[in-house]
């Protein structure tokens, strides 16, 4: 009778995707962990900022978590140079999509959707925002884009790129 439910418990479990998953649930995401250097370089946010960001995985591997910090920045009167903001990156159950949810300092609360387009880039897509990253040479590059009620396009809010610290 155990062994029975040994062999049924396995079968489930292969069936969903966790038999492939067990031994590194990020391994998708891998590229993204560690401290990068972030330098504005577009967007319509007008900016010119530099900072920080990491990415680590939290609470015994569950969770991959962004934080931010800025060194330096520049804007307009509307933008918020002193912004702040966390990512948790997780999954529901082992074995399913990645989704995650931001935070920030001004209030805004965003529920992605996560895909991984390829081995060294990672898209996080909600209904009105994208947010990119794309790992080219030693090169991290992102994109927070915006897609504005009723039209089909993102826009380009702000882009930053950097190396590994």
């Amino acid at each position: 009778m155990r062994i029975a439910a040994i062999v049924a418990a396995a079968y489930l479990f292969a069936g969903t995707g966790f038999s492939q998953n067990a031994s590194d649930p990020w391994k998708a995401l891998r590229f993204l962990i560690g401290t990068w250097e972030a330098k504005t370089q577009g967007g319509s946010a007008g900016s010119a900022s530099s900072g920080t960001y990491s990415f680590q995985l939290e609470l015994r591997g569950h969770i991959l978590a962004r934080h931010s910090s800025n060194a330096a920045c520049r804007g307009p009167a509307d933008f918020d140079c002193e912004h702040g903001d966390l990512l948790y990156v997780y999954q529901d159950a082992p074995g399913q999509a990645y989704k995650a949810i931001y935070f920030d300092n001004e209030g805004h609360v965003i529920h992605y959707d996560v895909s991984t387009p390829s081995a060294t880039s990672v898209v996080f897509l909600s209904n009105q925002y994208r947010l990119s990253y794309e790992l080219k040479g030693t090169t991290m590059s992102a994109r927070f884009q915006v897609r504005a009620p009723g039209q089909a396009e993102f826009v380009s809010y702000l882009e930053w790129s950097g190396g590994r610290k």
